[in-house]
C-alpha cells in the first residue's frame, strides 16, 4: 500500500489534474465493488482497486490542454490522449510492485469487439481485470463531470453501458455491474 500511495503523490507531482485523480479514486472503488459481487479472490480485488487507481497514470505524458479541452479533440490531440495506456503501463512495469497490475491499465481501453486501443485485443484477448476497468471507468465517465462530455443521470448511464453490450463491454460485467452493483433490475 506504500508505494500505492507514493505513486499516487508522484502523479499528483508529475501533473495528474484533480478530475482524472477523483475520477481515479472512484473508479478503483467501482473495480472493487464489481470485483466482490463477481466473488473474485481478495488478491484480484486488490490488483483491481489498484488497476482503477492507476488506470490513468499514463495521463502525466498528456497535455494538460488536451485534458481538459472542452468540446471535440482534433485527430493529433485523440493520438496524443490514446498513449495514455501505453504510458502507464511503462510507467507501473517499472517499479517491482506495480508490475502485477500494469497490463491491466495497459488494456483498459480495449473493446470487447476488437475496436478499441492501444492493440486491438478482443473478448477474452483482453484480460478479465481489464474488461472490468472499462465497465467501471466508462460509468464513472458518463455519471460525473466531464470538459468534454454531457453528464448522464444513472438510468441513461445504465442504458449506455446495456446498448454496448458485446460491443464495448463484456456482457457479464456489464449485467453484474448494472443488478449488483448499482442493483438496478432489467
Amino acid at each position: 500500500m506504500r508505494t500505492i500511495n507514493k505513486i499516487m503523490i508522484n502523479s499528483l507531482l508529475l501533473g495528474n489534474n484533480a478530475e482524472t485523480i477523483t475520477h481515479s479514486k472512484r473508479v478503483s472503488q467501482l473495480c472493487r465493488m464489481l470485483g466482490m459481487a463477481m466473488e473474485l479472490p481478495d488478491t484480484e480485488i486488490y490488483k483491481l482497486e489498484a488497476s482503477g487507481m492507476f488506470h490513468d497514470i499514463g495521463k502525466v505524458a498528456v497535455q494538460a490542454e488536451i485534458l481538459s479541452k472542452p468540446g471535440s479533440l482534433t485527430e493529433a490531440e485523440w493520438h496524443e490522449a490514446m498513449r495514455h495506456p501505453e504510458v502507464g503501463y511503462l510507467i507501473l512495469s517499472n517499479s517491482l510492485e506495480m508490475q502485477g497490475i500494469a497490463k491491466y491499465v495497459l488494456y483498459h481501453h480495449e473493446r470487447y469487439d476488437g475496436s478499441g486501443y492501444p492493440a486491438g485485443l478482443k473478448r477474452e484477448e483482453i484480460p478479465f481485470l481489464s474488461r472490468i476497468i472499462a465497465v467501471a471507468d466508462s460509468y464513472d465517465a458518463m455519471t460525473n463531470l466531464r470538459s468534454y462530455q454531457e453528464t448522464l443521470n444513472k438510468e441513461m448511464a445504465v442504458l449506455e453501458l446495456l446498448s454496448n453490450k458485446g460491443k464495448q463491454f463484456d456482457p457479464i460485467m456489464v449485467d453484474v455491474f448494472v443488478e449488483k452493483v448499482l442493483e438496478v433490475k432489467k
